[in-house]
């Protein structure tokens, strides 16, 4: 059987659009903040992209950046954090959300559907330090364009019979 060289592949695209009360030491971060999006994976390495800095003077930090990572099979977790940039050369962390993958990949909803989502931040403590608003879309592709064989061949002319079912695996089968 050759479906299962009809691998396919999934990305995310994650619109990271503002952030909200976020802080450092007790002061709000107007500036110089960007956020990373990675996909948690423990099977390969994952892909991570990154926002460009805010634009300076905006009461919280405006990003409305679309950004692309591959979701590796077996991905629990995408972790977002909101990092800032200091003037020494160094970026230090805001807060961090780990969102499971369930909350935009499940049962109810096609994989192309827009979700527009909020987390509660976590700093390095674990205390709370702000939200994130984001839009996420997973968007998936086939890596082969050829039609999966199944091994069943029917002769109609012989039979007078035709296979009216057949049972097919689907990747996003929810599970009782």
């Amino acid at each position: 059987m050759s479906d299962m060289a009809n691998t396919h592949k999934r990305s995310l695209e994650v619109t990271v659009i503002s952030g909200e009360d976020l802080h450092i030491n007790d002061r709000p971060i107007k500036n110089n903040a960007f956020v990373t999006v990675t996909a948690d994976t423990r099977s390969s390495p994952s892909s991570y992209d990154s926002t460009k800095l805010n634009a300076p003077g905006e009461s919280y930090p405006f990003w409305n950046e679309k950004l692309q990572i591959s979701l590796p099979a077996g991905s629990r977790h995408v972790v977002i954090e909101v990092r800032r940039w200091s003037s020494s050369g160094r970026d230090k962390l805001v807060g961090a959300a780990w969102i499971p993958v369930s909350d935009f990949l499940g049962c109810y909803t096609p994989e192309d559907y827009l979700h527009f989502l909020s987390y509660r931040l976590r700093d390095a403590n674990g205390q709370r330090n702000g939200i994130v608003n984001i839009s996420v879309r997973v968007v998936t592709s086939s890596s082969s364009t050829s039609v999966p064989e199944f091994g069943i061949t029917v002769d109609r002319e012989k039979t007078g019979r035709a296979v009216t079912g057949m049972p097919v695996w689907y990747p996003n089968q929810c599970k009782s």
